[in-house]
């Protein structure tokens, strides 16, 4: 079963930058697509962006448009999310998860990795 670890979090300033990577732990990887989550304190989890494996397409949510790339580096079974600009309403726990197919559901949640943004 593959499982998903994510790093890169921490504690950074407004307007400041921060990149997070998720890591699959499989010999052979390719799913339909990946995707980050996000769950701010006290809120649901909320998607934030998501590749296709193959293809490149990519999607976001209106929240980080301009803001964030997601990106993938296949050979290393990783999946990154450069976040520029953040703002304290970014502040959340960062999860990634995969799409096996593109008629299946998300899942293999991560344990996430959880990002601040001071004032």
């Amino acid at each position: 079963q593959v499982q998903l670890v994510e790093s890169g979090g921490g504690l950074v300033q407004n307007g400041g930058s921060l990149r997070v990577s998720c890591i699959a732990s499989a010999r052979t990887f390719s799913p339909y697509a990946v995707a980050w989550f996000r769950q701010p304190p006290g809120k649901e989890r909320e998607f934030v962006s998501a590749i296709k494996w193959n293809a490149d397409d990519t999607y976001y949510a209106d929240s980080v448009k301009g803001r964030f790339t997601i990106s993938i580096d296949s050979a290393k079974n990783t999946v990154y999310l450069q976040m520029n600009s953040l703002k304290p309403e970014d502040t959340a726990v960062y999860y990634c998860a995969f799409q096996p197919s593109r008629a299946s559901n998300f899942g293999s949640w991560g344990q996430g990795t959880q990002v601040t943004v001071s004032p």
